[in-house]
């Protein structure tokens, strides 16, 4: 298994349990919805254990391919509105998030099937807990001061 390959899935792991903290986060205290904010967690913990039971892709050699030192791209700023939401962080990192997972689920494929299925499986409990998400913490919540 390739250095270049345990990065990858080093970086989307972080960035998934990342983008799914501040959904969790964002879910329980702004939006005070519990049921969404542990689903998130739950489904957070998922992609931790995915690859902490994983007899192939071990957790100790993804930290130590991590080159935060060299990596020319870690701080990359981008512009935002003046009028961003809570509403729009959530939904910016829950797709954060499903791409993370979809990056993961197509690497594991090279090195472990059983946790790239893992993966797939967590990319659609994604996809189920924004749509329940998008009923409850959209645009029409900044008048109940999601904003």
């Amino acid at each position: 298994m390739g250095r270049d390959l345990l990065q990858i899935i080093d970086a989307n792991l972080n960035r998934l349990r990342e983008g799914l903290r501040v959904c969790e986060d964002i879910a329980r205290f702004s939006a005070g919805e519990k049921d969404i904010a542990r689903s998130l967690k739950t489904l957070r913990h998922g992609a931790t254990n995915a690859i902490l039971l994983s007899k192939k892709i071990p957790l100790g050699k993804l930290v130590q391919t991590r080159d935060t030192k060299n990596d020319r791209l870690k701080f990359i700023d981008f512009e935002k509105g003046k009028n961003v939401s809570m509403t729009d962080i959530f939904m910016s990192n829950i797709e954060r998030a499903k791409e993370s997972l979809r990056v993961l689920e197509e690497c594991c494929k090279l090195v472990d099937a059983e946790t790239s299925r893992k993966y797939r499986r967590l990319r659609f409990n994604a996809y189920d807990i924004e749509k329940k998400s998008i009923k409850k913490i959209n645009p029409s919540t900044k008048a109940q001061g999601l904003c």
